[in-house]
């Protein structure tokens, strides 16, 4: 066991640096002493402005009010992914945030849609999914009964901004600063001091490394090492802009399929963020910007960044004294919205063992087991994606579908192609209903289902199907537009862009 913790140094700032911060100093900042070091010299990546529903679990657990982060944020409101081109050319489903339909313990509910297709149902199984069908009619509403499940899209500079304000109320340190050396005991290896550029020696007990790709604490000096999935994840390059936006609001994040990549667009108050990811062994940079240029909605009103990256994630996350939070634990890509995530399940794993009493290896054991087993199941997840599609017009689509993929995601089509079922892990971000969405989605379709479904009759089968249905229809119905509930809800506080 090592000396107990008091001193906490942060190395770097942005999304993960100030997320860390904030939450450490909600929960633990009578007992610690924070200082977090950022400079201004160095930009952050700055581009993950879409989430998953995780993030509002983690705003309620640190006091987080909604409204005023939307406002202070630009926010709008996240229901679900729209993919574009995935599997065919002209192809469109939604990857919805909520439950489809209604379960028994005896097997999910779209074995029972599946029942009735036998019969000649002929509804599709979106009608069965609240967040869905308020998706495709551009509507949201903080609703109790029934209710949406719901995600976000914010403004990343403004939520780096918002979380340092909360920070600096509890009594976080913030220093101006280029890192440009790190010591270590000679004898463990623990890092002791951060030394910058301007000579200052910043000592700690305990180091957060949210030095983004570089990894200052946790590789370049503790050398942990990385586990490259380029050869699952072929993307490693990104070009990205914001224009102007205007019309209808939609409450979700568009995925569309390039030829050799892909494009988001997300939706906020008072611009859209888009950008173009692909693989740059199929496409050049300068054809990538080409490409996202040819595809805006409105005027550029931000120059167009380049961003290079390696899929994949470190060796361990936990080494010694030091965690890595953020870009420089790994990255996946940003097809699912899931880097915050990473972000916010990386800090919460370190508070639950959190070593006030001293470092020691069982808790950094335990943490670099947890994180690499939820890196890797995201991985899964958005490796599926690439695999699962019948696109055969570019050398990347026809690569992207013939390889081999994880032993753990074959097993995971192979269930729902042969038996029609869905199994994630219990702690598994992407539940059932993620899982079906996108493999139907993508045609994965079910050779069998279970047959409890046809326990009753195909007269009761179908009634009951067409009164969730309408219920879900009408609840749609008295919901108000997304644009004219963020009006009301959370207006734009009027700040620097």
């Amino acid at each position: 066991m090592g000396s107990p913790i008091k001193k906490i140094v942060i190395a770097g700032g942005g999304t993960s640096g100030w997320c860390m911060a904030m939450a450490l100093s909600q929960q633990l900042g009578s007992l610690l002493d924070i200082t977090l070091i950022e400079s201004s010299e160095i930009g952050t990546v700055g581009v993950g402005e879409a989430t998953f529903p995780t993030i509002c679990t983690f705003h309620r657990m640190h006091g987080i009010d909604e409204q005023e982060f939307l406002a202070a944020t630009a926010g709008s409101i996240k229901l679900g992914i729209s993919f574009e081109n995935w599997t065919r050319k002209g192809d469109r489903y939604i990857h919805p945030f909520g439950q489809t339909g209604n379960s028994t313990w005896l097997g999910d509910f779209y074995h029972f849609w599946l029942a009735a297709k036998t019969h000649g149902y002929q509804g599709k199984l979106e009608d069965f999914c609240f967040e869905l069908q308020a998706a495709k009619h551009h509507k949201f509403a903080v609703t109790d009964n029934p209710q949406l499940n719901y995600a976000y899209h914010f403004d990343a500079s403004r939520y780096a901004r918002f979380l340092r304000g909360l920070s600096e109320k509890k009594g976080v340190k913030k220093i101006e600063g280029k890192i440009t050396e790190v010591k270590q005991n000679a004898d463990t290896g623990f890092i002791e001091a951060v030394v910058l550029e301007s000579g200052e020696c910043i000592d700690g007990d305990f180091f957060i490394d949210c030095t983004g790709f570089r990894g200052v604490l946790i590789e370049e000096t503790l050398k942990t090492g990385y586990e490259d999935w380029g050869h699952w994840l072929r993307n490693d390059s990104a070009v990205a802009l914001q224009t102007e936006f205007s019309g209808d609001l939609p409450p979700y994040t568009r995925a569309i399929a390039h030829d050799s990549g892909w494009q988001w667009k997300i939706p906020l108050q008072h611009r859209q963020g888009t950008g173009h990811v692909y693989s740059s062994a199929y496409i050049s940079d300068e054809d990538a910007r080409t490409t996202l240029l040819k595809h805006l909605d409105g005027e550029i009103r931000a120059e167009l960044r380049l961003l290079k990256f390696k899929t994949g994630r470190r060796n361990k996350t936990w080494v010694k004294n030091c965690v890595a939070i953020g870009l420089a634990s790994g990255f996946v890509e940003p097809l699912e919205s899931t880097s915050i995530h990473l972000i916010q399940i990386g800090i919460t794993r370190l508070l639950q063992l959190f070593p006030l009493g001293g470092c020691n290896e069982a808790l950094a054991n335990r943490y670099n087991d947890q994180l690499r087993t939820e890196y890797e199941r995201i991985r899964d997840f958005i490796v599926l994606h690439y695999k699962a599609t019948e696109r055969d017009d570019t050398a990347y689509w026809r690569d992207c579908r013939d390889m081999a993929i994880p032993d753990s995601l074959a097993s995971k089509i192979e269930l729902f192609r042969e038996a029609g079922m869905v199994s994630p892990c219990p702690d598994d971000i992407f539940r059932a209903n993620s899982w079906l969405h996108v493999m139907l989605g993508q045609g994965i379709e079910p050779r069998s289902y279970h047959h409890f479904p046809h326990l009753m009759g195909k007269e009761q089968m179908f009634a009951n199907l067409e009164t969730l249905k309408t219920k879900i229809a009408h609840a749609v119905e008295k919901l108000p537009a997304h644009g004219d509930f963020l009006k009301v809800y959370c207006p734009m506080e009027d700040m620097a862009i």
